[in-house]
């Protein structure tokens, strides 16, 4: 049966490339990116699925007055399973970035491009590749009339990329009862090249933003006033400090361990000839679930106040983004098991849980005790210019999909 079913996606380049030409030239820009939503593309999703011949069908609105048609939508479709206890669950957002700096494009980022296997244009590997793989699923299956051995449901949802308050955290606030804990739940949105991560867990993330102030005063007389540059640049070397204070290694991450880096430096005086008085900067920190992000603050509250000491400044931390990492997806769990063995089955490749820095829509379904894992065979170049997808992987994916959907683990 999956080889029937195989054969027939190797069929389906010239779908693929349609489906990625129509999707790219629907821009579902959230509207903090001046953007009218993801109406238009829900749409053409929702049509698209009836073609292929799904019948199960519903949509989750999240109100948002900031768009046009006044509501976010989120698409559930439903294929039903001989085992009706549980539910293979694959979920892609619709929403994307915007382009950014439009010369640093070779086209129009709206106007999909091919050059043999490759695929370009805004959007075609966040999240499309996604969204791709499960229609080409649930064609392969209608068409052939073929029950799968669990319920397929396929979750298409808005505001992935401006924080799932629209999207994910909306349909588990008003549908608690879509999943359950035996369901198996894919994510593919992250992954590598070679198809070998299986994201289970992340880091805990916290941006801090450091203010330092000082008395401003003039360059030629430095001892009337209180460098706050100075006082910054001394707070920045004291963070590199927070490595040996949370040095632990867990080997499910790339990088093993915490990082705790400055980023971003706003400007202070405009001219060469003033001390600065003020000065901000930020930083990021990805901490390993092991620590407890309270006790993060609280040694850097402890390093403010030593460079406080030495330098006369005054130093505020404001965290401006918290994440406590949620318990990790079990490496025994049955989808990680069924897409272990899936992903051998496609691609001959080992694929091996792993652990990541950065968050993603998965923290909101395993804080709710859901096993849930992230994964997909990508280029990994999400947000770029001239962003790719492989005709081949939004192939291979979907026979990945179709492999967890007919050959289960428990």
């Amino acid at each position: 049966m999956l080889q029937t079913l195989f054969a027939y996606l190797d069929t389906q380049r010239d779908t693929v490339v349609e489906l990625q030409r129509e999707l790219t030239a629907i821009p579902a820009l959230d509207p903090q990116s001046e953007g009218i939503g993801e109406e238009a593309k829900a749409e053409y999703i929702i049509a698209r699925l009836r073609e292929f011949g799904v019948t199960d069908i519903e949509t989750v609105n999240a109100p948002d007055i900031r768009v046009p048609c006044g509501y976010r939508p989120n698409v559930i479709a439903r294929i039903a399973g001989r085992d009706t206890s549980r539910t293979f669950w694959i979920i892609s957002h619709m929403d994307v970035v915007p382009p950014g700096d439009l010369d640093l494009w070779d086209a129009d980022p709206y106007t999909l491009r091919t050059e043999g296997d490759v695929l370009i244009g805004r959007g075609v590997e966040d999240n499309q590749q996604a969204i791709v793989s499960s229609l080409l699923m649930a064609r392969a299956l209608c068409r052939h009339d073929i029950t799968p051995e669990i319920n397929i449901g396929l979750l298409f949802v808005a505001d992935e990329e401006t924080g799932n308050t629209f999207g994910l955290d909306h349909v588990l606030a008003v549908r608690p009862e879509l999943f359950r804990s035996a369901d198996l739940i894919l994510v593919p949105d992250c992954g590598n090249a070679d198809g070998t991560m299986l994201e289970v867990a992340e880091k805990s993330v916290l941006w801090v933003k450091v203010t330092v102030t000082g008395r401003q005063c003039h360059g030629s007389r430095p001892e009337e006033g209180i460098n706050s540059l100075v006082g910054a640049a001394a707070m920045i070397l004291k963070v590199q400090d927070l490595h040996t204070s949370f040095d632990l290694r867990n080997d499910l991450f790339v990088p093993p361990v915490s990082t705790f880096v400055p980023t971003k430096k706003e400007a202070n005086v405009p001219n060469v000839n003033t001390v600065p008085g003020n000065d901000v900067f930020y930083i990021d920190c990805r901490v390993l679930p092991e620590y407890a992000l309270d006790d993060v603050m609280q040694q850097l509250q402890a390093m403010a106040a030593e460079v406080e000491t030495q330098y006369g400044v005054t130093i505020a931390l404001e965290p401006v983004q918290r994440e406590q990492a949620t318990a990790p997806t079990d490496t025994g769990a049955p989808v990680v098991l069924a897409l272990q063995h899936a992903v051998k089955s496609v691609y001959g490749a080992d694929a091996r849980p792993m652990g990541i820095g950065g968050g993603t829509v998965a923290a909101a379904l395993r804080r709710k005790g859901l096993p849930a894992v992230v994964w997909s065979k990508i280029i990994s170049n999400a947000h770029t210019p001239n962003e790719r997808s492989l005709i081949s992987a939004n192939i291979g994916d979907a026979k990945v999909m179709l492999h967890v959907a007919l050959a289960p683990a428990r």
